[in-house]
């Protein structure tokens, strides 16, 4: 009778199994046409721009009515310190859930040392135009990761130095216009065309304008927060596991950190005219100096002499 018992309570456990085992291929067989038909369903809201409306579009902080009103000491530094974390719990009582901290980056914490203190010899004269360089190169980064750099610092610390010829590549633009047509041809570039290409390359370089507009304070600013970029990068990266391709990029991440630095103390030492004035030249070159066109099949002047003051941008 167990016998019986036993084998009976044995099929019943059989047929179980195979039941439960083709209900669970149906439900898969179920959830993979649903997967895919979601995959499909969201392929088109990519191609039909429909998923852009759901992220919500970053406002620049140089673009800020906040921003023209940058204050620092004397010395470089920023005038009000860092709260506390208790003084900023405190802040956020009594504004509400509606408080937020400035959006302005943060000056330097620390007094801004005199240029002779930092090289035996006299600054270059082309100074300013590494400094065009290095900003648009930030403003490409900040736009790239809509403002969160902090995302990814390895990441974005390495766009710096793919679009800045300054920090990247060690050059040494003497022009405007040389300083520009690198950054632009690195942004029409298949890398980073996705952006925008020339339009977007455009309209970095009125971002540009537009910070120097703003005068010395909020360049040192903007500065001291690409500094803390490079240094995040590079402190991300030696954690890391070191290889020579990172230990390379992490070279490269020093010295662009101190070339930064430089230029911020060149910066604070500088009259603010300079910088109107500097704002006008990358201006004037935005809308006459440069020879703009997109396609690949793009004519050769007809001689040097035509080509000469003019950059050449070639949309790939």
């Amino acid at each position: 009778m167990i016998g019986w018992t036993t084998m009976i309570l044995g099929m019943i456990l059989f047929f179980l199994r195979r039941l439960f085992r083709r209900c669970y291929l149906v439900v898969q067989s179920i959830l993979m046409i649903y997967r895919a038909e979601e995959k499909k369903h969201f392929q088109r809201a990519v191609a039909s721009g429909e998923l852009s409306k759901l992220i919500e579009p970053w406002d620049p902080w140089w673009l800020k009515s906040s921003a023209r009103n940058i204050s620092l000491s004397k010395e470089g530094t920023r005038l009000v310190q860092p709260l506390t974390e208790e003084e900023a719990s405190s802040s956020h009582q009594d504004y509400g859930a509606g408080y937020q901290p400035s959006e302005i980056p943060p000056g330097p914490d620390t007094l801004l040392p005199p240029v002779r203190k930092l090289i035996s010899r006299e600054p270059s004269p082309f100074l300013a135009y590494h400094l065009v360089d290095i900003i648009y190169s930030y403003c490409f980064t900040q736009r790239l990761y809509n403002g969160d750099w902090q995302s990814d610092a390895i990441g974005s610390a390495t766009v710096v130095l793919s679009v800045s010829s300054v920090l990247g590549q060690t050059g040494q633009p003497e022009t405007v216009l040389e300083a520009l047509s690198y950054c632009l041809e690195r942004t029409c570039s298949p890398e980073y065309r996705h952006m925008g290409g020339l339009q977007f390359g455009l309209g970095l370089v009125n971002d540009v304008i537009h910070v120097m507009s703003l005068g010395g304070h909020a360049l040192i600013c903007l500065l001291c927060d690409l500094q803390k970029m490079v240094q995040a990068g590079e402190k991300e990266l030696k954690a890391e596991k070191t290889r020579k391709s990172k230990s390379d990029i992490r070279s490269k991440l020093k010295l662009a950190e101190r070339k930064v630095y430089f230029i911020m103390c060149w910066v604070h030492e500088q009259p603010g005219e300079a910088w109107s004035s500097l704002a006008a030249i990358v201006r004037a070159e935005k809308s006459s100096g440069m020879d703009y066109r997109v396609g690949k099949n793009v004519p050769a002047a007809k001689n040097k002499t035509e080509s000469r003051g003019k950059v050449l941008i070639e949309e790939l």
